[in-house]
């Protein structure tokens, strides 16, 4: 599984009061014990107006690849912005993200064009966030063959099929699935995506909602989520699951885990 770390996002009340006061120590914190937990990519969302989101955007930037050494996931809906930025990254990172929104496509492909970078790729478009799943995996198919005219191969495209909260469909992880497998089906080097905690909205015991999607998505093939590594039943049930599928020789990665305390009874920093 490909983990994306969350943490730094200015909707964040936590993120948002540190953007504010340019509380360099605070991002830079964040950063490390991301990274340290097991983060493979570290997203930075600057959530602000847009007025300011560029500066900052670019801030976090800074100050992220100043203290570790994992590419980033840059995350905004403003296209331009990202083009903006994208300069000042040290590596190819992800593009979080593009869709069938506006011209989204024609900034952001031309943009990574030639080089290593990775992309999410929403299925939605100017109407929204379609409910079923055919609309979904057309607009997945169109996204796909859209980047290939730009020659990025599907197996540098995280699909994300937009997982609706449960509260308000609640076929909402069965519907995920069809449309991974549908989308599978057609390219099969796509990775798969989600924003792990969203299906959860609305509802009571969210982390418990959360842990099981991404047990039983992972299982099914999901390959990358956008998520907490510093909360420790998330990464238990992800250590869990990959080993439950014989995907850790021997347990060594769920052992070596718990053995450091990063999912075991000693400390949880999710709060942090």
């Amino acid at each position: 599984m490909i983990i994306i770390g969350e943490k730094i996002n200015g909707t964040i009340p936590s993120v948002k009061k540190a953007i504010e006061n340019k509380d360099e120590e605070f991002i830079r914190n964040r950063a490390i014990q991301q990274a340290e937990d097991g983060a493979d990519y570290i997203d930075v969302c600057a959530g602000t107006s847009p007025e300011v989101e560029l500066e900052t955007l670019k801030w976090l930037m800074d100050v992220v690849q100043d203290v570790v050494n994992k590419p980033l996931s840059i995350d905004s809906p403003n296209p331009r912005t990202i083009k903006s930025v994208f300069k000042y990254a040290k590596k190819p990172g992800i593009i979080n993200s593009v869709s069938k929104e506006g011209d989204k496509c024609s900034v952001l492909y031309p943009m990574i064009k030639g080089t290593d970078w990775q992309i999410i790729a929403l299925t939605c478009d100017n109407n929204g966030i379609p409910s079923d799943v055919k609309t979904k995996v057309n607009i997945a198919r169109d996204l796909v063959e859209e980047a290939q005219k730009y020659d990025i191969k599907p197996d540098r495209i995280h699909i994300d099929p937009l997982v609706m909260a449960l509260s308000t469909q609640n076929t909402s992880l069965l519907n995920f699935i069809e449309a991974m497998k549908s989308i599978k089906s057609m390219y099969p080097t796509v990775k798969i995506t989600s924003g792990l905690s969203n299906i959860s909205f609305g509802m009571p015991l969210r982390k418990y909602v959360n842990q099981n999607f991404l047990t039983i998505a992972t299982f099914m093939g999901m390959d990358s989520a956008i998520m907490d590594p510093c909360n420790r039943g998330i990464m238990t049930a992800l250590y869990a699951a990959e080993a439950l599928m014989g995907n850790d020789k021997y347990c060594r990665k769920f052992s070596n885990a718990y053995r450091k305390n990063k999912i075991g009874p000693v400390r949880d920093r999710q709060k942090l």
